[in-house]
This record gives structure tokens, C-alpha cells and sequence, in this order.
């Protein structure tokens, strides 16, 4: 372990799996107390307990980020646990494809419960921690952020509106010392397309990722480290990581 993050708390959701469990790892190796926060609680025991043999501090909460009280409580839970906040993470995300055309629409309200709404609710809820702290918020956007494409009408909304969101607060924030930090990763290989609902997307999907040399979690959660743990006078905003061999 290293002791960049030594003395900050740090709060990652969708940490169960995927990228928050990359990154909520890489943070506690830095040194930071790890609050580890998702729906699937005995994946954040199984992940308590690696991390702990390792010597890291942990609290795993159970999250389901689309309920603001919960979000709420989670918070208060980790800043009364360890006297604050420095580091939120707002991971937690869906990723279900699909034309318009035909949608099923819950699909929709999924992901703007979950990409946008989740993180809303995390970021006001933290807000007054990270400003006392002087800390940064991590928002895990995608490559679908920037870049549109068929069959992803809805997931892009969610992604544009969260780059969006993001930009807005730094600009309210960043004279007071929280740092705004934007990740946006190209193709990933983790189990997120594994829930897409439509049938057509997804095998589209799985033959994408098929043809190339994807980004693992940890190549992500290296990123967030990275934005991290610079001076406090440096702000690395907007972090875009893609695989070499994607062309979008």
C-alpha cells in the first residue's frame, strides 16, 4: 500500500463489481478509509474482507442510489462514522441499449433514476462534507458522454446530462476547493452491458467489445487515483479513456 489518501474518507458506489470494486480497491491501496456502498451486500462483505486482510479501513453500506433518502443517510453513516468526507465517487450507473423505436421505458426511467437522479442525490448530499473538506467528487461518466450513437439514445441523455450537471457545479464549487472530476471511459470489460434488456443491443454490444482490446476496471480506477491525488491546486477535470483500438 502507498499513503497518498492517508487520512481521507472516501465514498464509491457500485462498488459491488465492475469499476467502483476497481476503484474502491485502488483507493484503499493509496490509503484511504473506503466506504464501499451498492445494492448486493454480500459482494461488499466479500470485498470488506479482502480489503481489510489488506489493512484498510472499510464500511460497506447497502445503497440503492435512486432513493434520495437513502442516499442521504448514506452519507450522514460514513461522515459519522469517520468525522467526514474528502472523496465521493458516483459510479453506480446502468446501461441498458436500445433503439427509441419500440423502447421498452422502463428501461429509460432506470437509467435516469440511476446515471442521473443517483448522482444528484449523492453529490447534494455530500456537497456541505466535501466543502468543509475541501475534497473532490469523481463522477464515472462514458465515452457516450461525447460521442452519440444508434441505439443508445437515452443511455447518451443520461451521460451528456451528467457531463453537464458536472460542469455547472465546478463552477460553483471550485473557488472553494472541491474538485470536480469527470472519468470517461470507452469500453469497458465488465459485466455492465451483461444487463441490457434488448436483445439486438446487447449481441451489438458483445461484438463491439468482441473486436477489441477492452479497458479492464483497474485502467479506470487508476484514473481516479491519478485525479486524486494531485496538489490541491491542480484539478484534472475531465479524465477520457478509451482503448487504443476504439475508433469512437
Amino acid at each position: 500500500m502507498t499513503n497518498h489518501l492517508q487520512g481521507k474518507v472516501a465514498l464509491v458506489t457500485g462498488a459491488s463489481s465492475g469499476i467502483g470494486e476497481a476503484t474502491a480497491v485502488a483507493l484503499a491501496r493509496a490509503g484511504a478509509t473506503v466506504a464501499i456502498a451498492a445494492r448486493r451486500v454480500e459482494r461488499l462483505k466479500a470485498l470488506e474482507e479482502r480489503l481489510t486482510e489488506e489493512g484498510a479501513r472499510v464500511l460497506p453500506v447497502e445503497l440503492d442510489v435512486t432513493d434520495e433518502a437513502a442516499c442521504r443517510a448514506a452519507v450522514q453513516r460514513v461522515a459519522d462514522t469517520y468525522g467526514g468526507l474528502d472523496v465521493l465517487v458516483n459510479n453506480a450507473g446502468v446501461m441498458l441499449l436500445g433503439k427509441i423505436e419500440g423502447a421498452d421505458t422502463t428501461d429509460w426511467t432506470r437509467m435516469v433514476s440511476t446515471n442521473l437522479l443517483g448522482v444528484m442525490y449523492l453529490t447534494h448530499a455530500a456537497l456541505p462534507h466535501l466543502l468543509e473538506r475541501r475534497g473532490a467528487v469523481v463522477q464515472v461518466s462514458s465515452t457516450a458522454g461525447r460521442v452519440v450513437r444508434a441505439g443508445g439514445g437515452v443511455y447518451n441523455a443520461t451521460k451528456f446530462g451528467l457531463n453537464a450537471f458536472s460542469e455547472s457545479l465546478r463552477l460553483e464549487v471550485t473557488q472553494r476547493g472541491v474538485r470536480v472530476i469527470v472519468v470517461e471511459p470507452g469500453v469497458v470489460a465488465t459485466e455492465l452491458r451483461d444487463h441490457i434488456t434488448d436483445q439486438e443491443a446487447k449481441a451489438n454490444m458483445e461484438r463491439t467489445a468482441a473486436a477489441m482490446r477492452q479497458l479492464q476496471p483497474e485502467d479506470v480506477a487508476a484514473a481516479v487515483v491519478y485525479a486524486v491525488t494531485q496538489p490541491e491546486h491542480v484539478a484534472v477535470n475531465e479524465i477520457l479513456v478509451r482503448p487504443t483500438d476504439q475508433g469512437w
